[in-house]
């Protein structure tokens, strides 16, 4: 039992195999709480729920992938949903006016509420008329996830060869993904969306106009589904939407401190952004402790990568002091 050779090497004080065998039990969906010398198991998330004969996952890798599939369609789009669910039904009919053809959506039910629930399921609805002849796919869940695993759980139902992340907060006024999937057939581009972001030391991003940008927010973001596959998946400790886009674009980017780096880019796209729904629902000191945190993780992995950056601030390097 892995579990009791964890606690046998935690008490010979061989932390290397402790750590190697808890990694081994968190693979095995369990995760280890230790109480002294002892210890117990608990499901490292939630059980898959059969429910009305739709399955509702309990973990984005629960979800039943098509990544290692070929692409059969250009695009597909991935929105979740589990409050307002206006703010879906605009989105999706935006869609449906103007997404190209060759397009998939995929809607993330994401422990939704009892409202979103009837949205949803309504048979004459926004979430089930069909987009770019077909109908949405739905993906649900049978607990609340993180908003980078409910982004996983979506993107593993993917078709296309790009996937474009679009927030419920973003309305389209034209066709906002041809321009995406031909902005990423340059192959010197990893990442694109609509609005973009620069930085001078990877420790403040402002917001930036259209063209080459260091990061792409999130809110319509797009890249290659086989990047995705080789570089991801999101980070689920993001649980919290704020720096995910920041992280995942540097991450795309990124070609090793020795490579030409890859570009992420902003277009100027037929859109309109409304109330971000995910900050204004938050209170203002619990979003900026969500955001503080994500924004470590950021920190952690390329603080000093400042070869990723588009303009990076000078150096200022110190003499040494007088006297």
């Amino acid at each position: 039992m892995l579990a009791r050779r964890r606690a046998d090497a935690r008490a010979a004080r061989d932390w290397a195999a402790a750590d190697t065998l808890r990694a081994e039990i968190e693979a095995a969906g369990w995760k280890v709480i230790d109480q002294g010398l002892r210890f117990r198991l608990e499901p490292a998330h939630p059980p898959d729920v059969e429910e009305g004969g739709r399955t509702r996952y309990g973990a984005s890798t629960s979800v039943p992938s098509r990544l290692a599939e070929p692409a059969t369609t250009t695009a597909t789009v991935v929105v979740t949903a589990d409050r307002w669910p206006e703010d879906l039904a605009r989105a999706l009919d935006a869609l449906r006016e103007h997404a190209p053809a060759g397009t998939q959506v995929v809607i993330v039910a994401n422990d939704p509420t009892p409202e979103q629930v009837d949205a949803l399921d309504a048979t004459d609805g926004p979430a089930t008329g069909p987009v770019a002849g077909s109908r949405p796919e739905q993906v649900w869940t049978s607990a609340p996830l993180g908003h980078a695993a409910a982004l996983n759980a979506g993107i593993r139902r993917a078709t296309g060869e790009i996937v474009v992340l679009l927030d419920t907060s973003v309305e389209p006024t034209g066709d906002v993904v041809g321009p995406l999937v031909e902005a990423l057939r340059d192959p010197s581009v990893a990442v694109a969306g609509g609005w973009g972001t620069v930085s001078p030391d990877l420790h403040r991003f402002e917001d930036a106009p259209p063209g080459e940008v260091d990061a792409v927010d999130a809110c319509l973001l797009a890249f290659r589904r086989d990047d995705y596959a080789a570089r991801g998946p999101l980070d689920e400790h993001f649980r919290y939407h704020r720096h995910l886009d920041a992280w995942w674009s540097l991450v795309l980017r990124d070609e090793g401190t020795s490579g030409r780096h890859r570009r992420g880019v902003s277009l100027e796209l037929p859109a309109v952004r409304h109330a971000h729904r995910g900050d204004t629902s938050v209170p203002e000191p619990e979003r900026d402790r969500l955001a503080r945190r994500n924004f470590y993780r950021i920190i952690d992995r390329f603080g000093s990568r400042r070869d990723l950056l588009v303009s990076p601030a000078p150096v200022v390097r110190r003499g040494p002091r007088p006297g």
